[in-house]
C-alpha cells in the first residue's frame, strides 16, 4: 500500500509519518508540502502513486484537492488534524501518527 502524508513545508510532519510507516511490512510511505519551497513540493504524480492521501490539517486538504481533485476520484484524503507544533520524530507525534493512521488502515 502506497500512503502519501502531506504537511506545509514537509519538513517535521510528513517526514516523520514517512519514517513511521515506511517501516511497516507491506507500506510505502512518502511525505510531501504543499509550499513551493517544501523539501519535497506535492506533485501530481505523487498524487497518483498514492493509494491513500493523509493531510495533517484541513488547509492541506483543501490544496491537495485544487491542486489535484482530478487524480483524486478513486482515492481516501484524510486529514489527521495533527498542528504544526511537533519536531522530527518527537514520541508524542509518532504516538498521534499511529494512532491516527492506524484506524484507517488494516495494521
Amino acid at each position: 500500500m502506497n500512503l502519501l502524508f502531506v504537511c506545509s513545508e514537509n519538513r517535521l510532519r510528513s517526514p516523520t509519518a514517512e519514517a513511521v510507516f515506511s517501516a511497516y511490512d507491506g507500506i510505502d510511505a512518502i511525505g510531501a508540502g504543499t509550499n513551493k519551497d517544501a523539501d519535497t513540493p506535492l506533485s501530481g504524480d505523487l498524487v497518483d502513486w498514492a493509494d491513500m492521501v493523509f493531510v495533517m490539517e484541513r488547509s492541506h486538504r483543501s490544496k491537495v484537492v485544487k491542486a489535484h481533485g482530478a487524480l483524486l476520484k478513486s482515492k481516501r484524503v484524510v486529514c489527521l488534524n495533527i498542528p504544526d507544533n511537533y519536531a522530527f520524530m518527537q514520541p508524542e507525534l509518532v504516538r498521534l501518527l499511529e494512532a491516527r493512521v492506524a484506524r484507517h488502515l488494516r495494521l
